[in-house]
């Protein structure tokens, strides 16, 4: 079985996402994933290795329909408060076989997952086979620094401490991998145009805001942001 998401649910991992500039990271990738819903408001959602929660209350306050599967029990204790009070529903399934019939969701979700995935066009066709409308997922694009990722992998580890390899990918070849689905990839937000590591070595929200506004303002975002959200609506 696929356990990518194991590492990411663990409160280890979010303890990379506390204070400032953490809450910001996540309030960025919030605000950008319901802009992409906002088209299919309110949905059913499957949040394939959502075990990290960083989406989960969002997308339930917004009025979507949240069902977060992580690929074993252990998955769970993020979410767990959310499952109690009945704003979303968690299962421990195999990521790459989701026990959900075709079509069963209107949106399918992975975020902090397609990194760090060896077989990641499955987990692409499976998200695709889940969803009736639409596919949402972040990935680490090759046109940003982390074309650097291999040889800069030890001063990010310095900086993060926890981190761990992952792949970077080309725009097209996602692109490619949905199209094989019968999807297309129709809305891309980068996020960041400064590395989340920098970001988080310097400290300061304050200080990252204002670079990232600057940085959005003259385009360099668009052009080299990462990670990259996509959105890609299944054809016809």
């Amino acid at each position: 079985m696929e356990q990518a998401d194991v590492e990411t649910s663990s409160d280890a991992y979010a303890r990379r996402f506390s204070g400032g500039v953490g809450s910001w990271f996540l309030a960025v990738q919030a605000q950008a994933t319901l802009d992409l819903l906002r088209p299919f408001s309110p949905a059913r959602v499957v949040d394939v290795g959502g075990g990290h929660g960083q989406l989960a209350e969002p997308l339930a306050v917004a009025g979507h329909y949240v069902m977060v599967v992580g690929s074993s029990d252990a998955c769970r204790s993020r979410v767990q408060p959310l499952v109690d009070g009945g704003q979303v529903r968690f299962q421990a399934a195999d990521l790459l076989q989701l026990p959900f019939g075709a079509r069963a969701f209107d949106v399918a979700l992975a975020f902090r997952l397609l990194p760090h995935v060896a077989r990641w066009r499955e987990l692409v066709a499976e998200l695709c086979r889940v969803a009736a409308r639409a596919v949402i997922i972040d990935y680490p694009t090759q046109r940003s620094v982390n074309a650097l990722a291999g040889p800069l992998f030890g001063m990010k580890k310095r900086v993060e401490g926890d981190t761990r390899p992952f792949a970077v990918f080309a725009d097209e070849e996602v692109e490619a991998a949905f199209a094989g689905q019968g999807f297309q990839v129709v809305a891309r937000r980068p996020e960041f145009a400064i590395p989340m590591a920098l970001h988080r070595a310097m400290g300061i929200a304050a200080v990252s805001r204002g670079l990232e506004r600057v940085a959005r303002a003259a385009g360099v975002t668009s052009r080299v942001g990462s990670p990259v959200i996509v959105r890609a609506d299944r054809v016809g």
